[in-house]
């Protein structure tokens, strides 16, 4: 590998207490179907494209004109972490948070660049990463100890704690291509927090296990920085999990760096990224959305709040808003999806509106209402979304946009959120007075 685009691994003695360092880190895909599949479907693609057809292969929505162009994951990336900091990296999708994991654990190398590692690497980037799935998990285990070079005594004396903090052990000797998402994520992070790993990268993995095993992962986490001292690099969209785990956030944005410090100032630069907050009038035709959505014959592509100079409602007031819709072609059944959250990324909940049919093709108007009388004071974060139902009664994604726009609530001052929760719920009903006995 060249210098100008090298990863070393260097012995923790030889840095003044650094675990990684990234300099000038660029990676570079070529967009394409490609080396991406099987050979079959690579020459499907290639015979398609030369005779001038479609390509079978191409994922929906898919702009064929862009194969073959670059496309910069990371756009020079200069970054230090220390031995002992647990780094939340955040992000919208597409942002090059993944991209970064699978540099530093050595599953790609960058375009340009140079990182150093001082230490062993121990990851977990997807379910069942490391693990081959004839093996049992027991065997999956000495496997991954010998990858980060640790002995056969060294692994069977922590095998009790790795099992016991895993929660399969009635299935420890079964093959793990039999184990659950949720029982490969449990064993595999117990292998990543008990083996000799200096540094612990993980991706997202925690959002499969249940919320009590979670919560166990993030005290071990914590253990392992605060009393080991080693390395956790944690990328989640849990605003919950990276505080309660981080004690710094980096947030990157179209492959670059945009923010690196507190965590939770880093969390406010992501909840209002893209979002102006004095914006009533949106522009949703550029905002950011799943690719998916492109061919479902409809587009949201202005929102705007109706009889409002800013973003701020009384305790009286309703969120009036009116909604503008392209469709290429009559829609049915299409319901308006509102949800909320806090500033604070915490979920209060999601409202529907009633079915409603778009006859044409062209541009919709709609007006929609909704009480806020049922909110305590605070600042919330609006997402919205169209959906259609079929005849099974499900809710098919048409198009959504997360984090629409800011929104400020001005509610009794007496009022403790912190205390009391954003929600005013229902009355309690007394159904027997009392009386003497």
């Amino acid at each position: 590998m060249s210098a100008a685009n090298r990863i070393t691994a260097v012995e923790p003695a030889n840095t003044n207490d650094l675990a990684i360092r990234l300099h000038g880190v660029t990676k570079r895909y070529r967009l394409g179907s490609i080396g991406g599949r099987t050979l079959q479907a690579d020459l499907q693609s290639w015979w398609a494209r030369k005779r001038g057809k479609e390509d079978p292969n191409l994922h929906i929505g898919t702009d064929p004109t862009l194969l073959g162009k670059p496309f910069y994951a990371l756009k020079g990336i200069d970054l230090e972490i220390r031995q002992g900091e647990r780094v939340g990296i955040i992000g919208a999708n597409g942002a090059g948070k993944s991209t970064m994991l699978k540099l530093l654990s050595r599953v790609t190398a960058p375009t340009d660049g140079e990182i150093d590692i001082w230490g062993r690497v121990s990851s977990m980037l997807e379910v069942g990463t490391g693990f081959h799935w004839e093996m049992t998990g027991r065997e999956n285990v000495y496997m991954n100890g010998a990858i980060l070079g640790m002995t056969r005594a060294q692994i069977s004396e922590r095998m009790e704690q790795i099992i016991d903090f895993s929660e399969v052990r009635e299935f420890i000797d079964t093959p793990v291509k039999r184990y659950s998402s949720g029982m490969l994520v449990k064993l595999a992070f117990s292998v990543a927090a008990h083996l000799n790993g200096d540094i612990i990268i993980m991706d997202e993995v925690l959002a499969v296990g249940d919320m009590a095993f979670q919560h166990k992962c993030l005290e071990r986490m914590r253990h392992a920085a605060d009393e080991e001292g080693r390395t956790v690099l944690y990328v989640s969209h849990n605003m919950n999990t990276i505080r309660r785990l981080c004690d710094r956030c980096v947030m990157l944005e179209q492959g670059r760096i945009v923010f690196d410090g507190d965590v939770e100032e880093g969390i406010a630069a992501y909840m209002n990224h893209g979002i102006r907050q004095t914006d009533v009038d949106m522009d949703l035709s550029a905002r950011e959305r799943n690719q998916r959505f492109a061919n479902s014959g409809l587009f949201m592509t202005r929102l705007l709040l109706l009889d409002k100079a800013s973003p701020v409602y009384g305790d009286n007031e309703n969120l009036r808003m009116a909604l503008w819709i392209n469709t290429s072609g009559p829609v049915e059944d299409v319901s308006f999806r509102l949800t909320m959250r806090t500033d604070a990324d915490v979920g209060l909940g999601t409202a529907w509106s009633r079915d409603i049919d778009l006859p044409s093709e062209g541009t919709h108007r709609l007006e929609l209402e909704f009480p806020l009388d049922t909110l305590a004071k605070g600042v919330f974060y609006v997402s919205v979304g169209l959906y259609h139902t079929d005849e099974l009664g499900r809710k098919i994604t048409l198009d959504h946009i997360s984090q629409a726009f800011r929104m400020e609530l001005i509610g009794t001052p007496v009022w403790d959120t912190t205390a009391y929760g954003y929600l005013r719920l229902p009355s309690v009903h007394v159904l027997d007075e009392p009386s003497a006995r």
